[in-house]
């Protein structure tokens, strides 16, 4: 897993200062690194870790994802992560109030391969890992919104499906979900059914939501046990 360059540099800072200086920065065999500034991919706390450190070394719990204070640059997990064989087949968005629309409805087709994609190339992640979603303006309005999620899991069971999902607007927290889905069977299919209760927002912050498209993101981590199987990305545009 490599994170993917800011401004030239392998940089992706989640304090807010983005200031490397009396930290400790190591790579992966420990050594300290001559200049974290241009070495540096990821701040958790006061640890700071390079790429080959974060794939090798760093495997993330629950109670540090809750702590990101803004959207990671990269991805804390590589999709051979997913040793449970998870794999997403059908994704819904719908409105609970007004008309109750459909906003988003994605079936994966059913002649497409069976296996869950595991090995790709870094620099194309983002075209299975990420998606980008446009709304309507008034979704800003929305208090609550419904989902369900389709998904298959393979020969293992799966004790305890979490989800962990952080939504941010540039570097500001809007709002963070957590959810738990009981025991799975092994070569099941499940249904995951969510409400989500949006946040209020602010006039001055929701224009620029809409005034910005894809600045505001989510992450969201899938956990079995504290153990990080998945982690996908979001970005979101509002039109008028």
């Amino acid at each position: 897993m490599f994170l993917r360059p800011r401004n030239g540099f392998n940089i992706g800072f989640s304090d807010k200062t983005g200031n490397p200086e009396g930290c400790d920065c190591f790579d992966s065999s420990g050594d300290v690194l001559l200049d974290p500034k241009e070495q540096i991919v990821f701040w958790s706390g006061s640890t700071c870790w390079t790429d080959l450190a974060m794939s090798e070394a760093k495997e993330w719990s629950p109670d540090e994802c809750l702590k990101l204070t803004a959207p990671c640059d990269g991805y804390l997990c590589p999709m051979s992560a997913n040793t449970y064989g998870i794999e997403f087949l059908e994704f819904r968005i719908r409105e609970m109030e007004g008309q109750q629309r459909d906003l988003y409805h994605v079936k994966k087709p059913d002649d497409a391969p069976s296996e869950p994609i595991t090995d790709i190339p870094p620099e194309q992640e983002d075209l299975y890992r990420l998606i980008q979603y446009a709304f309507p303006s008034e979704f800003l309005k929305a208090r609550t919104i419904g989902t369900s999620l389709v998904f298959s899991v393979g020969e293992k069971e799966v004790p305890s499906f979490r989800m962990i999902e952080r939504h941010y607007f540039r570097d500001k927290l809007l709002k963070s979900f957590d959810f738990t889905l009981g025991f799975c069977m092994p070569n099941s299919r499940n249904t995951w059914e969510v409400i989500y209760t949006l946040p209020e927002l602010d006039p001055e912050t929701e224009k620029e939501m809409i005034d910005n498209p894809y600045e505001t993101k989510s992450d969201s981590f899938y956990f079995v046990g504290d153990k990080m199987v998945m982690h996908n990305k979001a970005e979101y545009a509002y039109t008028q």
